[in-house]
């Protein structure tokens, strides 16, 4: 890890970007090596809804990523107005089709369709995302499969900087199925303490203040102050915002954390590099998952 040039801050960089780079070299060599042997080129299928800015803008990086690895991509832009029905028949169809073996749907999607159906409606299989309830059921089991993208990253960072989060308190800000639920199940694997606090949470600084680990994933720019962080404590930053002057900052009050914490997420250039990076990880866990669920098969059966 790139020690922080800045002598007035005190964390240590959790450089996502470095990390990335490092996972994408070694899917790179992985791809090669199958295609080198005769083995299928991995597909993934992403799927658009709407035209939402900030949803283009994250399509638009999984896809220049797919190229940069040697993943093949096929982007569905459908219009806002795409009905529920016309949705699920374009899933099943991607569940069929043996050259996808990741399907990926870009969320938020525009009003008045339901997502939890949509999800629900991707292959276990090709659920690249780790959305699926029986993927987000195996890992509440302890048996994970293919594990949420956000999550595993920041497991993936901790692990790049030498936390040890056993026995440490952990405190997950947020509660989304999509970040909050997923990031407490993957600390308590690793035999963290976790607390879980939300828009209901009563005294926020004190659990804040007690927190060895803390990952904050809301979406409410500079709602953790730097004061509140316990000194030495690892700060994950889940949050992207962007500011009415352009700026994109995170959750966390990233100037008074760094005064206090050991280790902290920038945003960007922390977490978010690193959810694309398992996402192609997770496409090529994906691919060799393909053959076990083809009609015929004892895991189709």
């Amino acid at each position: 890890m790139t020690e922080v040039a800045n002598p007035l801050q005190v964390a240590r960089l959790l450089d996502g970007r470095a990390l990335a780079a490092q996972i994408r070299s070694e899917l790179t060599a992985s791809i090669c090596q199958r295609q080198a042997a005769g083995l299928p080129q991995p597909g993934l299928a992403v799927i658009l809804v709407g035209d939402d800015p900030a949803s283009q803008v994250y399509v638009q990086h999984k896809i220049r990523a797919c190229a940069e690895i040697g993943v093949q991509s096929f982007c569905h832009r459908l219009p806002a107005d795409t009905c529920q029905a016309d949705l699920l028949a374009l899933i099943r169809q991607l569940n069929a089709d043996a050259v996808v073996h990741g399907i990926l749907l870009q969320l938020p999607l525009p009003a008045g369709l339901d997502g939890r159906a949509l999800l629900q409606e991707i292959a276990p299989h090709k659920d690249v995302d780790g959305f699926h309830p029986q993927n987000l059921g195996l890992l509440a089991a302890g048996l994970p499969d293919l594990r949420p993208c956000t999550p595993k990253g920041c497991m993936r960072l901790l692990d790049y900087a030498g936390v040890d989060c056993r026995g440490q308190q952990a405190l997950v800000i947020g509660a989304s199925a999509i970040v909050g639920r997923p990031m407490a199940l993957e600390l308590l694997r690793a035999e963290a303490t976790v607390t879980i606090a939300h828009k209901a949470t009563r005294d926020l600084p004190a659990l804040v203040a007690q927190a060895d680990i803390l990952v904050v994933a809301t979406g409410v720019p500079g709602l953790i102050k730097g004061e509140w962080i316990k000194p030495g404590a690892v700060v994950m930053d889940v949050g992207i915002n962007r500011l009415a002057d352009g700026r994109l900052v995170g959750d966390v009050d990233f100037a008074g954390a760094s005064q206090r914490a050991a280790w902290i997420s920038p945003v960007p250039g922390g977490v978010g590099p690193m959810t694309i990076a398992c996402l192609l990880e997770n496409t090529l866990q994906a691919i060799d998952q393909a053959v076990a669920h083809r009609p015929g098969t004892a895991a189709h059966r």
